[in-house]
Protein backbone atom coordinates (compact mmCIF):
# COMPACT_ATOMS: atom_id res chain seq x y z
CA UNK A 1 0.00 0.00 0.00
CA UNK A 2 1.10 3.48 -0.44
CA UNK A 3 2.40 5.36 1.97
CA UNK A 4 1.17 8.90 3.36
CA UNK A 5 1.82 11.74 5.46
CA UNK A 6 -1.08 14.27 6.33
CA UNK A 7 -1.55 17.60 7.91
CA UNK A 8 -3.61 19.01 10.92
CA UNK A 9 -3.69 22.50 11.81
CA UNK A 10 -4.95 21.84 15.88
CA UNK A 11 -3.92 24.75 17.60
CA UNK A 12 -4.55 25.23 21.26
CA UNK A 13 -4.01 21.53 21.68
CA UNK A 14 -1.65 19.78 24.06
CA UNK A 15 0.70 17.15 23.43
CA UNK A 16 -1.15 14.92 25.78
CA UNK A 17 -4.43 16.00 23.19
CA UNK A 18 -2.23 14.65 20.30
CA UNK A 19 -1.24 11.80 22.00
CA UNK A 20 -4.48 10.52 23.08
CA UNK A 21 -6.02 10.89 19.53
CA UNK A 22 -3.01 8.92 17.82
CA UNK A 23 -4.01 6.02 20.13
CA UNK A 24 -7.31 6.31 19.04
CA UNK A 25 -6.39 6.03 15.56
CA UNK A 26 -4.65 2.84 16.40
CA UNK A 27 -7.53 1.20 18.01
CA UNK A 28 -9.67 1.51 15.44
CA UNK A 29 -6.99 1.11 12.48
CA UNK A 30 -7.50 -2.75 11.47
CA UNK A 31 -10.97 -1.89 10.74
CA UNK A 32 -9.99 0.11 7.73
CA UNK A 33 -6.63 -2.04 6.78
CA UNK A 34 -4.86 1.06 7.79
CA UNK A 35 -1.85 1.01 9.92
CA UNK A 36 -0.58 4.41 11.57
CA UNK A 37 3.04 4.50 11.80
CA UNK A 38 3.85 7.61 13.72
CA UNK A 39 3.18 11.36 14.44
CA UNK A 40 5.08 14.47 14.83
CA UNK A 41 3.69 17.56 16.76
CA UNK A 42 4.66 21.14 16.96
CA UNK A 43 2.91 22.87 19.71
CA UNK A 44 4.47 26.01 18.68
CA UNK A 45 2.50 26.54 15.31
CA UNK A 46 0.05 24.38 16.43
CA UNK A 47 0.35 21.34 13.49
CA UNK A 48 0.63 17.80 13.98
CA UNK A 49 1.88 15.63 11.07
CA UNK A 50 0.82 11.63 10.56
CA UNK A 51 2.88 8.50 8.97
CA UNK A 52 0.10 6.34 8.10
CA UNK A 53 -0.08 3.12 5.53
CA UNK A 54 -3.41 2.96 3.91
CA UNK A 55 -4.87 2.26 0.67
CA UNK A 56 -5.49 5.60 -0.46
CA UNK A 57 -6.13 9.23 1.48
CA UNK A 58 -9.93 8.93 1.86
CA UNK A 59 -9.64 6.04 3.93
CA UNK A 60 -6.91 7.57 5.93
CA UNK A 61 -9.15 10.46 6.46
CA UNK A 62 -12.22 8.01 7.91
CA UNK A 63 -9.89 6.92 10.37
CA UNK A 64 -9.09 10.21 11.85
CA UNK A 65 -13.17 11.75 11.40
CA UNK A 66 -14.32 8.14 13.16
CA UNK A 67 -11.75 8.11 16.36
CA UNK A 68 -11.52 11.59 16.60
CA UNK A 69 -12.97 14.10 14.26
CA UNK A 70 -9.79 15.62 13.30
CA UNK A 71 -9.63 15.71 9.66
CA UNK A 72 -6.23 16.42 8.00
CA UNK A 73 -6.05 19.47 5.64
CA UNK A 74 -3.54 17.96 3.72
CA UNK A 75 -2.98 14.61 2.20
CA UNK A 76 0.56 13.63 0.57
CA UNK A 77 2.25 10.60 -0.66
CA UNK A 78 5.79 9.73 0.57
CA UNK A 79 8.36 7.37 0.06
CA UNK A 80 9.59 6.09 3.67
CA UNK A 81 12.97 6.11 3.32
CA UNK A 82 12.83 9.81 2.48
CA UNK A 83 10.73 10.39 5.45
CA UNK A 84 13.69 8.42 7.33
CA UNK A 85 16.04 10.60 5.71
CA UNK A 86 14.59 13.88 6.44
CA UNK A 87 12.92 13.30 9.83
CA UNK A 88 14.91 10.42 11.41
CA UNK A 89 12.66 7.74 12.12
CA UNK A 90 9.09 5.92 10.40
CA UNK A 91 7.64 4.45 13.74
CA UNK A 92 6.94 5.64 16.90
CA UNK A 93 10.13 5.79 19.21
CA UNK A 94 9.97 3.28 22.00
CA UNK A 95 10.36 5.12 25.73
CA UNK A 96 13.06 4.84 28.16
CA UNK A 97 12.73 1.69 30.27
CA UNK A 98 10.37 2.23 32.78
CA UNK A 99 9.35 5.53 31.46
CA UNK A 100 6.05 6.57 29.24
CA UNK A 101 6.38 9.85 27.66
CA UNK A 102 4.10 11.73 24.79
CA UNK A 103 6.16 12.42 21.85
CA UNK A 104 7.37 15.99 21.10
CA UNK A 105 9.49 16.07 17.56
CA UNK A 106 7.45 19.26 15.61
CA UNK A 107 8.71 17.88 12.45
CA UNK A 108 10.34 21.08 11.48
CA UNK A 109 13.34 20.86 9.92
CA UNK A 110 16.47 22.82 8.98
CA UNK A 111 17.81 21.63 5.35
CA UNK A 112 21.46 22.04 3.96
CA UNK A 113 22.97 21.96 0.78
CA UNK A 114 26.83 21.71 0.11
CA UNK A 115 28.17 22.62 -3.14
CA UNK A 116 32.06 22.41 -4.37
CA UNK A 117 33.04 25.35 -6.35
CA UNK A 118 34.04 24.84 -9.34
CA UNK A 119 33.40 21.28 -9.79
CA UNK A 120 33.30 20.65 -13.31
CA UNK A 121 36.85 22.68 -14.22
CA UNK A 122 38.22 21.23 -11.13
CA UNK A 123 37.79 17.38 -12.69
CA UNK A 124 38.36 18.73 -16.14
CA UNK A 125 42.07 20.46 -14.56
CA UNK A 126 42.85 17.42 -12.54
CA UNK A 127 41.34 14.47 -13.89
CA UNK A 128 38.54 12.10 -12.56
CA UNK A 129 41.27 10.44 -10.84
CA UNK A 130 42.25 13.46 -8.21
CA UNK A 131 38.58 15.21 -8.43
CA UNK A 132 36.93 12.20 -7.03
CA UNK A 133 39.98 12.30 -4.19
CA UNK A 134 39.05 16.00 -3.58
CA UNK A 135 35.67 14.79 -3.69
CA UNK A 136 36.01 12.30 -0.63
CA UNK A 137 37.78 15.40 1.02
CA UNK A 138 34.73 17.02 1.10
CA UNK A 139 32.78 14.30 2.12
CA UNK A 140 35.00 13.18 4.67
CA UNK A 141 34.77 17.17 6.28
CA UNK A 142 30.83 17.87 6.04
CA UNK A 143 29.95 14.20 7.04
CA UNK A 144 32.19 14.89 10.56
CA UNK A 145 30.87 18.06 11.09
CA UNK A 146 27.68 16.41 10.86
CA UNK A 147 27.89 13.79 13.24
CA UNK A 148 28.96 16.57 15.61
CA UNK A 149 25.84 18.80 15.18
CA UNK A 150 23.57 16.03 14.94
CA UNK A 151 22.65 16.35 11.36
CA UNK A 152 21.34 13.41 9.48
CA UNK A 153 22.82 13.46 5.62
CA UNK A 154 19.84 12.74 3.05
CA UNK A 155 21.85 12.43 0.12
CA UNK A 156 25.23 13.05 -2.15
CA UNK A 157 24.27 15.19 -4.83
CA UNK A 158 27.74 14.37 -6.71
CA UNK A 159 29.55 17.86 -5.93
CA UNK A 160 27.88 18.16 -2.41
CA UNK A 161 25.49 17.16 0.25
CA UNK A 162 22.08 17.61 1.62
CA UNK A 163 21.42 17.33 4.83
CA UNK A 164 18.57 17.56 7.27
CA UNK A 165 18.52 18.99 11.10
CA UNK A 166 16.19 18.93 13.68
CA UNK A 167 17.34 22.24 15.25
CA UNK A 168 18.39 25.05 13.04
CA UNK A 169 20.67 26.34 15.48
CA UNK A 170 22.49 22.77 15.06
CA UNK A 171 21.94 23.54 11.37
CA UNK A 172 23.63 27.22 11.14
CA UNK A 173 26.59 25.94 13.70
CA UNK A 174 27.27 23.00 11.16
CA UNK A 175 27.82 25.55 8.18
CA UNK A 176 29.66 27.16 9.82
CA UNK A 177 31.82 24.42 11.54
CA UNK A 178 31.78 23.27 7.99
CA UNK A 179 33.63 26.34 6.11
CA UNK A 180 36.08 26.46 9.14
CA UNK A 181 36.83 22.76 8.21
CA UNK A 182 37.93 23.79 4.94
CA UNK A 183 39.82 26.81 5.82
CA UNK A 184 42.28 24.40 7.62
CA UNK A 185 42.11 21.74 5.19
CA UNK A 186 43.35 24.41 2.51
CA UNK A 187 45.99 25.50 4.71
CA UNK A 188 48.02 22.42 4.27
CA UNK A 189 47.00 21.25 0.93
CA UNK A 190 48.01 22.88 -2.89
CA UNK A 191 44.77 21.79 -4.21
CA UNK A 192 42.22 23.83 -2.19
CA UNK A 193 38.79 23.09 -1.68
CA UNK A 194 35.74 25.84 -1.85
CA UNK A 195 32.31 24.88 -1.30
CA UNK A 196 29.06 27.03 -1.11
CA UNK A 197 25.90 26.34 1.71
CA UNK A 198 22.60 27.16 1.66
CA UNK A 199 20.43 26.87 4.11
CA UNK A 200 16.31 26.74 4.85
CA UNK A 201 13.92 25.30 7.29
CA UNK A 202 10.13 24.42 7.55
CA UNK A 203 7.83 21.52 7.91
CA UNK A 204 7.46 18.15 6.24
CA UNK A 205 3.69 18.80 4.74
CA UNK A 206 2.83 22.56 3.66
CA UNK A 207 0.64 23.95 0.76
CA UNK A 208 0.38 20.12 -0.90
CA UNK A 209 4.39 20.54 -1.79
CA UNK A 210 5.77 17.15 -1.83
CA UNK A 211 7.95 16.30 1.51
CA UNK A 212 9.67 19.70 2.30
CA UNK A 213 9.02 20.94 -1.09
CA UNK A 214 9.27 24.39 -0.88
CA UNK A 215 12.28 23.97 1.96
CA UNK A 216 14.55 21.89 -0.08
CA UNK A 217 13.71 24.14 -3.24
CA UNK A 218 14.97 27.22 -1.58
CA UNK A 219 18.29 25.95 0.39
CA UNK A 220 19.20 24.49 -3.27
CA UNK A 221 18.66 27.77 -4.68
CA UNK A 222 20.50 29.69 -1.91
CA UNK A 223 23.70 27.37 -2.38
CA UNK A 224 23.72 27.78 -6.24
CA UNK A 225 22.93 31.48 -5.49
CA UNK A 226 25.93 31.53 -2.87
CA UNK A 227 29.56 32.71 -3.52
CA UNK A 228 32.53 31.05 -2.58
CA UNK A 229 33.30 30.18 1.13
CA UNK A 230 30.01 31.82 2.00
CA UNK A 231 26.67 30.30 3.74
CA UNK A 232 23.39 31.83 2.58
CA UNK A 233 20.45 31.47 4.45
CA UNK A 234 16.45 32.13 4.58
CA UNK A 235 14.77 34.59 6.41
CA UNK A 236 13.06 31.48 7.98
CA UNK A 237 16.68 30.27 9.64
CA UNK A 238 17.47 33.93 10.19
CA UNK A 239 14.09 34.38 12.48
CA UNK A 240 14.50 30.87 13.70
CA UNK A 241 18.01 31.04 15.09
CA UNK A 242 17.12 33.78 17.47
CA UNK A 243 20.72 35.30 17.20
CA UNK A 244 20.17 38.18 14.09
CA UNK A 245 24.00 39.09 14.75
CA UNK A 246 25.36 36.45 12.92
CA UNK A 247 23.30 37.50 10.14
CA UNK A 248 23.87 40.04 7.43
CA UNK A 249 21.44 40.46 4.89
CA UNK A 250 22.36 40.62 1.23
CA UNK A 251 20.47 42.09 -1.99
CA UNK A 252 17.03 40.26 -2.60
CA UNK A 253 18.17 37.09 -4.74
CA UNK A 254 15.84 36.17 -8.27
CA UNK A 255 16.09 32.57 -8.07
CA UNK A 256 14.73 29.83 -10.03
CA UNK A 257 11.45 28.80 -9.08
CA UNK A 258 10.42 31.84 -7.27
CA UNK A 259 7.90 34.21 -8.51
CA UNK A 260 9.18 36.81 -6.50
CA UNK A 261 12.83 38.13 -5.33
CA UNK A 262 13.73 36.21 -2.02
CA UNK A 263 15.59 37.79 1.01
CA UNK A 264 19.40 35.84 1.86
CA UNK A 265 21.38 36.65 4.62
CA UNK A 266 25.02 35.83 4.62
CA UNK A 267 26.09 33.98 7.57
CA UNK A 268 28.79 35.12 9.11
CA UNK A 269 31.78 33.23 10.18
CA UNK A 270 35.59 33.50 11.53
CA UNK A 271 38.33 31.56 10.34
CA UNK A 272 39.89 29.11 13.20
CA UNK A 273 42.82 29.72 14.77
CA UNK A 274 46.68 29.56 13.14
CA UNK A 275 47.35 27.25 15.92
Amino acid sequence: MPIFMDRHDMKGVTAADIADAHRKDLEIQDRYGVKFLTYWFDHQRGTTFCLVDAPDKDTAQCVHREAHGHVAGEVVEVALSAVEAFLGRIQDPEPPSGQTHDIVDSGYRAIMFTDIVGSTKMTTRLGDRMATELIRAHDSIVRRCLSDAGGREVKHTGDGIMASFASTANAVDCAIAIQQGFERYNRGNTEPIHIRIGLDCGEPVEDSNDLFGSTVQLAARLCSAASSDQILASENIRRQRGDPGIFVQTKRKRLKGFSHLVPAFECSWTKPDQN
